[in-house]
């Protein structure tokens, strides 16, 4: 296991009154593509800031390879951010773009103009350096405020969010470019969205926070495929969430029916909650599944149908490459590898912790 380059310890921050980090830890291992996920004030940015040198934490410590650099400025620090809004100087060439940071160190010119070159190519914008970025899309400024990165050498390279002004098609190519760029580099990547699929896409490691916590940390099938609590099975994808009864090993008791499941542990006849991704929802013939049910909804989305089935009291959602009518009567089946077993949280200020958002 490679060893931890960044090392955020017991670190907390508040703005004013407000609580938005609270005692965190974090290790980011070298060359890893790192991911934090989560909704709007879980702080992610402040996060990505700390590190960055942006912010000073209130209490604990940032270690850069052993070294602390809490208090040591950004301009200081080896490694590079790019932003959301690209902060690129519209009166400079796309050249001059990339050689700012070069020019306060002192390169000589010809270091910049190689670098330059060099960079260009690896964004895939050879010929674009005499280009105001005026004259560029918004996928093309992306990537000359990511050379304009990259020309520093950085060992680590913090991204805030800089995808979330492209369109979606854009944002897919954009995506597959920096996993690209991050395997040519091998650079530390830190990254911060709130878009699940594209964290999941792209990431070796996946962080989902929430309210200042870590709610998990793993890799994207550990977070999508074993969510640690409602609050990451709910953000992480759509997900049948339902009240259950752990009968015993292996056995679960979901809206009164029994299902078979895989988890064990959680001993007899405890109420526990229950996910059930709606692609791993199969619809049978009434009778034959374990719950009879009818089709409330049917939405296309291109690559499968969406459906609401109400069964046994609860509105399933359920994802098929087969389309059934709104009004037909079908049964719910589930395979026992594809029901996840969650302990229900044992207070309400755990419940506001993993819930609310």
């Amino acid at each position: 296991m490679k060893q931890s380059l960044i090392r955020l310890q017991n670190i907390s921050k508040s703005f004013g009154s407000t609580l938005v980090l609270d005692e965190l830890d974090l290790d980011i291992r070298e060359n890893e593509f790192l991911t934090l996920l989560g909704p709007s004030g879980c702080g992610k940015t402040t996060t990505l800031r700390i590190i960055g040198g942006f912010e000073t934490p209130d209490q604990g410590r940032v270690l850069f390879d052993g070294k602390d650099i809490t208090q040591i400025p950004a301009n200081q620090r080896n490694l590079n951010t790019v932003f959301q809004k690209y902060a690129l100087f519209t009166h400079m060439t796309v050249e001059e773009n990339i050689a700012f940071g070069l020019k306060i160190r002192k390169k000589s010119k010809t270091y910049i103009q190689d670098k330059i070159r060099y960079a260009l190519k690896l964004v895939n914008l050879d010929g674009f350096e005499k280009r105001k970025p005026s004259s560029l899309s918004g996928g093309q400024q992306q990537r000359i405020a990511i050379a304009r990165a990259i020309v520093n050498e950085p060992r680590v390279l913090l991204l805030d969010e800089p995808l979330g002004a492209l369109d979606l098609k854009l944002r897919q190519d954009m995506q597959y470019e920096l996993m690209r760029l991050k395997e040519e580099l091998g650079i530390t990547f830190v990254y911060v969205t709130h878009d699940q699929e594209e964290a999941l896409t792209m990431s070796d490691t996946v962080v989902v926070m929430n309210q200042g916590y870590i709610q998990q940390m793993g890799t994207p099938e550990d977070i999508y495929n074993e969510p640690e609590n409602a609050f990451v099975a709910d953000f992480i994808g759509d997900s049948n969430i339902i009240d259950g009864l752990m009968i015993e090993d292996k056995l679960v008791e979901i809206l009164g029916c029994r299902f078979d499941c895989v988890d064990v542990g959680f001993g007899s006849n405890r109420p526990v909650d229950v996910v059930i991704r709606p692609e791993d929802v199969v619809l049978k013939e009434p009778g034959v599944g374990n719950l009879d049910g009818v089709v409330t909804s049917v939405i296309f989305k291109g690559v499968h149908y969406e459906m609401d089935v109400m069964a046994g009291g609860y509105e399933w959602l359920v994802h098929s490459t087969f389309c059934y009518p709104v009004g037909t009567k079908v049964s719910i089946s589930v395979i026992p590898f594809n029901i996840q077993i969650m302990n229900k949280p044992e207070s309400d200020d755990e419940k506001a912790v993993t819930l609310d958002e």
